[in-house]
């Protein structure tokens, strides 16, 4: 199987899409976290502290998605590296390790939305209880 310098390249504009995501994801979730740490600290809850328990648990998925992303990034550039200074054999087996990367990196992120849902699913639950939708 040989691998053309083109083919690493296509993965800059999704990885660079995804991790723009990734960092707005997470500077909503710091957003929250602080707003809820203030309410926190003002009223002492179970419930914030249930949430803001699940968005660290979030924040970390986050920084692991990046993590993947940014070393997805980084192996598919070396394989190009490679194949640069005709190494073809090392650049496949790099870029398939920068998509093993990317593949981790959804998977966290497939893991995150889920918390997300299901968080917003708790709190929008406690409003149909109040206010069935027939």
């Amino acid at each position: 199987m040989t691998l053309e310098i083109e083919t690493p390249a296509l993965l800059f504009s999704a990885t660079s899409l995804i991790l723009l995501a990734y960092t707005n994801r997470f500077l909503t979730v710091a957003t929250i976290v602080r707003g809820l740490k203030d309410t926190y600290e003002k009223e002492e809850s179970k419930i914030i502290l249930l949430e803001i328990k699940n968005l660290n648990l979030r924040l970390t998925l986050i920084r692991y998605m990046q993590l993947f992303g940014v070393c997805s990034l980084f192996l598919s550039v070396f394989a190009m590296l490679l194949l640069f200074i005709e190494q073809s054999l090392f650049a496949l087996y790099f870029f398939g390790f920068s998509l093993l990367g990317l593949l981790i990196s959804l998977g966290l992120s497939f893991w995150e939305i889920s918390i997300s849902v299901e968080a917003l699913r708790v709190h929008l639950s406690g409003i149909i209880k109040k206010n069935p939708i027939d």
